[in-house]
């Protein structure tokens, strides 16, 4: 931990706090981007209860930090943990395969990220068997906005 970080599980990039919100964000009716795309905005599991736990730092994330989010996990009996950081790495021996895999002896999935390094063949990181592998995509509309620089 370094001078710039904050104990905190909300992190300053959005990255874990956005994933969070999309799978328990509650129902807002006036969503939109700039006042485009109008509509509904809503997270997956409406009633979920969420638990989120710091592992990553600015400089990375300790094995000790993330072994003891998987047991705080555990005892706290969740369904399911989501694990959106990739690990450069192939380590079978990874502190994130190690907790996934206890997880699962538990009955907890653990849902982990494919990473960002394709569309390369083999760039997948994040494969073990007992861990459902998700990757993201893009959408199929596109926001044109008018920018002015300077005074109008």
């Amino acid at each position: 931990m370094t001078l710039n970080d904050t104990p905190s599980p909300r992190d300053k990039e959005g990255h874990g706090s956005l994933t969070l919100s999309t799978v328990g964000g509650s129902l807002f009716s006036d969503a939109s981007l700039n006042r485009l795309a109008n509509g509904i905005a809503m997270g997956l599991a409406l009633k979920a209860r969420l638990f989120a736990y710091k592992v990553h730092w600015s400089r990375a994330a300790s094995d000790m930090d993330v072994l003891a989010a998987f047991e705080a996990a555990i005892d706290d009996n969740v369904d399911i943990i989501n694990l959106s950081v990739v690990r450069v790495e192939r380590e079978f021996l990874d502190s994130f395969v190690v907790g996934s895999f206890h997880a699962i002896k538990n009955g907890i999935l653990t849902i982990v990220s494919a990473g960002n390094t394709g569309p390369a063949l083999g760039t997948v990181l994040n494969v073990y068997p007992w861990a459902l592998t998700v990757a993201a995509s893009t959408i199929d509309r596109k926001f044109y906005l008018i920018s002015y620089l300077g005074t109008i």
